[in-house]
């Protein structure tokens, strides 16, 4: 790169590559620096779903060719104790292990002009004419975009403690079972709320199956526990099961701010995954892509400080009212009655598992009709599944 960056990307994930490219497709003579301390590919705990929305984001950008060669997904089960609906999906769904898809986005970001380094950035620091990077020789920008993750170094700098509450996940790979090929099964749990087990059909013989739940306190689940619990909602799911990866997610809350600034983040470093799901794909990629935009418009416009305001105003605008609406969904789901309630609805009404995918995948709110329709289902069956 000749010259010093206008814009560092710590971390190449979803979040950074997103940022890397959309800054680029902004202002394509940009000098855009990719920093992660890994190389690529590389494997990333995650339940690989891309849902659509990710593609409407990366499509605009040149980018939506990542998920060539992997077949899609239309059909999901939901289920808890014995209440389940199977549906088809409005729109389809892949399962793409990380280590491929992070991989061709980065590639994608690279071929656009963006420079990616190999390095661990230990933290930034923010002056007056820019920010420096702390571990890094001669890193500084005029902008920098902290994409690097449940535990980012860059949040310090923009000012947020470590975000609450969070989830823990464990996720590995094993062979399909006949029942579950070509499905996304989710079953939910009996511990804390909510929980789940998944298994999600890669469509390549294997699924990426794991389970996840809410950590309350100061002592996580252990892994045994979590195996324990896959097996015990969806028998046989671990069987030969490889790659077995946990991971804290950062859980988005009621309301979501940003420190006005210089410093920007995205994805799981901006604390954003969905609370009822724990799905983050598509929040890294939008955000990834609203804070490559933001930056590129303030350093065009010789703002470069100016950029966090610009990127709040952003993110708000597009997922601001679907945030609350998760945070209220989850809050609705840590009570048994409610899922079934939930998957009642569902199975009565096709068009409240679409509002139940839609809130859950992507920017979906509880309507009029997904609120009618657990109401309804309260009142049906005040008592489903043996619960009180």
């Amino acid at each position: 790169m000749s010259g010093a960056p206008d814009l560092v990307v710590v971390g190449a994930g979803p979040a950074g590559s997103a940022a890397a490219l959309a800054a680029l497709a902004h202002s394509p003579d940009l000098r855009v620096l990719l920093v992660d301390r890994a190389d690529f590919p590389r494997d990333k705990c995650c339940g690989d779903g891309i849902a659509p929305h990710v593609l409407d984001v990366l499509r605009p950008l040149g980018a939506a060719d990542v998920v060539e060669g992997w077949r899609p997904l239309r059909h999901l089960t939901l289920a808890r104790g014995g209440r389940e609906v199977a549906g088809r999906m409005r729109r389809e769904v892949h399962v793409i292990p990380r280590e491929t898809f992070d991989a061709r986005l980065v590639e994608r970001a690279v071929e656009r002009g963006a420079q990616l380094v190999h390095h661990r950035v230990r933290g930034v620091e923010t002056g007056v004419d820019g920010v420096d990077g702390v571990g890094v020789d001669h890193l500084r920008a005029g902008v920098v975009v902290g994409a690097d993750g449940a535990h980012s170094v860059v949040r310090a700098a923009a000012g947020l403690g470590p975000s609450a509450p969070r989830a823990l996940a464990l996720r590995g790979y094993a062979p399909t079972p006949p029942g579950r090929r070509g499905l996304q099964v989710i079953r939910y749990g009996e511990r804390r709320q909510p929980s789940y087990a998944w298994s999600f059909d890669r469509g390549d013989g294997l699924a990426n199956v794991g389970y996840g739940e809410l950590v309350d306190g100061d002592q996580p689940p252990t892994r045994a526990l979590l195996l324990e619990q896959l097996e015990e909602l969806l028998p046989g799911a671990s069987r030969g099961g490889t790659a077995w990866r946990g991971h804290h997610l950062p859980l988005s809350g009621l309301r979501w701010r940003h420190p006005a600034g210089r410093v920007l983040l995205a994805g799981d470093a901006a604390g954003l995954v969905n609370p009822m799901t724990g799905e983050g794909i598509y929040y890294a990629v939008a955000t990834g892509a609203l804070a490559g935009q933001a930056a590129a418009r303030a350093l065009a416009g010789g703002e470069p400080s100016a950029a966090g305001a610009a990127y709040e105003r952003e993110v708000r605008r597009l997922l601001g009212r679907h945030l609350r609406h998760t945070w209220a969904a989850a809050r609705l789901s840590r009570h048994p009655r409610v899922v079934d309630a939930g998957i009642g609805a569902a199975a009565r009404d096709q068009r409240v598992f679409d509002d139940l995918v839609e809130i859950g995948l992507g920017g979906g709110r509880i309507g009029p009709r997904l609120g009618l329709g657990l109401l309804t289902s309260l009142v049906r069956d005040p008592h489903p599944s043996g619960t009180t």
